[in-house]
Formats: structure tokens, sequence, C-alpha cells
């Protein structure tokens, strides 16, 4: 029996040819888990899908990957669509993929689920980063589509609010793959030239599709970075996106956007007035103590008549000056009284008195009184001190 013998290569090129004619095997879907998924430098995705018993080799080329909404990651349970056929370098048929989607749900809810983690973990969310809105904002910058119902109802209820700021569009798309870098641009453009106080970006309702553009990372970062308080107004209440959780404020709809951004101008007036009211119904109660208390100071006698508190002064001085004079005459008399006490004192011990009798001081000349005989010598000269007169003598 003869034998057609085949070179490796003619049996691989055999096979991939049966393969690759196989219609079923032209648009599969399998089921199975994520594992070794490598992303290279080319853009090509290379991974393995398995089961309990069996693994097949895969590869999602960078075009095809390029659609991705989330992040494929190992252990991740997947559906994966494609084509079967055979690398005939090796010898073996792999899945060449040209979609991946999560099993059980969207991609769109695992990007979704995956951005908020990864933002969430950097912090984009933390409230110590969240800016607080103006109170009274005079430019309000508005990040939204021209052509939608949104900047509509913005506009209205902003007019109808506060029709004191200045409203200004900055006009984008919404949806779509260039939506994300014209939001992120507007914002970035807005604070470059610092022209709001304060931002609302967002757009009407839609599905989680045509709202994706707010969930993408370029847009989160955006706001993230801006000086400009942001308030995020994206779809309806029940919409939750990305930009939700970085902005300074979120908002249900475009509409409850414009009413957080600014206050309702026909309250302040109501306010005002009150208050108006308030320091009018105070003034008035305090001019009625003053002129109550004017009325009671005219009332009095020294206004009724001036000449009777100058009396009544007059009479009051009169009595201190009495008072005074005959203190002064009682000290005086005590004085008299001590002065002539300490006099008589004195003359008791006046040496004067003891001369009247017929004593006298022997001295020196110097004026040293003399107490002996021994004090003195033979030809000293010494003065004796009588009642009236002195004489000078001569020791012998």
């Amino acid at each position: 029996m003869d034998e057609k013998i085949l070179s490796v290569t003619q049996l691989n090129e055999y096979v991939k040819g049966l393969v690759e004619a196989d219609r079923f095997l032209m648009n599969v879907a399998v089921r199975g888990e994520l594992s070794n998924y490598k992303v290279y430098p080319s853009g090509h995705h290379y991974f393995s899908i398995k089961d309990e018993e069996s693994a097949i080799r895969a590869v999602m080329f960078r075009g095809a990957a390029s659609g991705l909404k989330f992040r494929p990651e190992s252990g991740m349970k997947v559906i994966c669509t494609g084509r079967v056929a055979v690398y005939t370098r090796d010898g073996a048929y792999q899945l060449y993929a040209s979609s991946l989607s999560p099993d059980g749900v969207g991609d769109l809810a695992v990007a979704f689920e995956q951005l908020k983690e990864k933002l969430a973990k950097e912090g984009l969310f933390d409230r110590e980063h969240k800016k607080p809105i103006p109170r009274y904002p005079m430019r309000v910058g508005i990040v939204t589509s021209s052509a939608g119902a949104a900047v509509h109802d913005i506009i209205r209820v902003m007019r109808k609010r506060w029709p004191l700021a200045k409203l200004l569009l900055l006009p984008v798309r919404v949806q779509g793959a260039e939506a994300p870098p014209e939001i992120a641009g507007a914002v970035r453009y807005a604070n470059r030239y610092r022209i709001a106080d304060v931002l609302i970006v967002g757009r009407g309702g839609g599905s989680m599709e045509d709202l994706w553009c707010f969930n993408d990372e370029r847009v989160a970062r955006a706001v993230y970075d801006s000086d400009i308080p942001v308030i995020s107004a994206v779809g309806h209440e029940p919409d939750v996106t990305i930009a939700d959780f970085v902005a300074d404020m979120r908002a249900a709809t475009p509409s409850n956007g414009a009413e957080l951004c600014a206050p309702d101008i026909s309250e302040l007036m109501e306010y005002l007035d009150a208050s108006q009211s308030r320091i009018s119904g105070a003034i008035s109660s305090q001019l009625g103590k003053m002129r109550e208390r004017l009325i009671a100071l005219g009332e009095k006698r020294v206004m009724q008549d001036p000449k009777n508190l100058v009396d009544d002064k007059k009479l009051r001085l009169d009595n201190y000056r009495t008072r005074l004079t005959a203190a002064q005459a009682v000290m005086l008399h005590s004085e008299r009284r001590k002065y002539a006490e300490y006099a008589a004192k004195l003359d008791a011990l006046s040496p004067l008195k003891v001369l009247g009798r017929g004593y006298a001081i022997a001295a020196r000349t110097d004026g040293t009184v003399i107490r002996s005989a021994e004090d003195v010598e033979s030809g000293d000269e010494i003065r004796i001190k009588l009642r009236e007169d002195t004489i000078d003598c001569i020791v012998k």
C-alpha cells in the first residue's frame, strides 16, 4: 500500500484548511475562565480560556482589543466570541477572539466597577477633596451639548432662580468616542482662563452606553483636577456615573444641578424683606425706649428749673465750708494746746532756769563744758556763763 508522505507544514496546512472550512467554527462563543492573560507592547492580548477539564489558547489582536470597555484579568469568567483556526507553525489550534464580555454581567458594568475601585484607591472620591459650591455665583459654566434638552433645562431654571448670574456654555459632545476628550478639555479650558465660579457638567438621561463618556477616566481626572467647583448633573436620579463620585457635588438631573448651583432669588428677596422688617422693628423699639428715657429726663427737676440745681449746689458748698471751718478751728485749738505743753516742758529743762537761781556754767572757749577741775590746767582760758552775761577768765 502506497502511503503519501507529507511534511509537517503540509499536514498542518491540511488540518488548517479543514478547520477553517467548518462554518460552525467561523463564529463560535466560548464560556470559561481567563488564564495567563497578558497584553504585549504590540497591543495584542494573549490568554487561555479554561473550564474544569480543558483549556484553549486564544488571542485578541489590537484592533479588536481597542473596543474593550473593561480590563480583562486572569480568573475572570467571560464569554469569548471569535473563530477557531490553526496556527501552522506550532500545529496547534486556537481561538482568534473578536469580542470579550464578562459572564453574567455586562462589560460596561464591570468596567464601571473596575474604574470606580481604581479611583477610590487613589483617593479621588475622598470628601476632604470636595470644594464648597459658591453661595452666590455670578458666572456659571455649563459643559454639555448645545443641542440637548439639558442645556435648556439648566438655562430655564437658572433664569428663574438666579437671573443675576452670567451663563457661559461650553458646547461638547456627550455621547460617543469623541465625547470624553471634549468634556475633559472643556473643564480644563474653564480652569485655565477662570471663566466661571462654578461648573455644571452633565447631560440628559439615556442608557448606560449613552452616559458612558461620564464614566471615562479622562473626564474623572479632569473634574478632580478642577480648581473651579464642579456639579455633576448626569441623566436621571437613578443614574450614577464616575463623574458623580469625583465631582464636588452630585445632582440628580441637569435641572437639579441648576437648583443646587444657585439660590432662589424669590426666597432671598423674602428673606431680605423679613430682615428689613426685623431691623425696622428693632429700630422702632429702640427709638421708643430712647423717647421714653428722654421724656423721663425732661420731667426731672433739674431740667424743669436748672437754677434750682445751682442753688442746691450753693447750699451744699456753704455746708461744706462751715464744716471745714469748724474742723480747722478744733484742729488749731488742739495744736496750740500741744504747743503750750511742749514749751512748758522745754522751759523746765532749760539751763537758763538753773542760771537764774545763781548758778554758772564753766566752758572752754570752744564751748566744751568743764565738769571737773581736772579738765583744766593753769593758764587755760575759760568762759563763765551767767544768767545774762559771760565772764572770760584765766585759770591760776
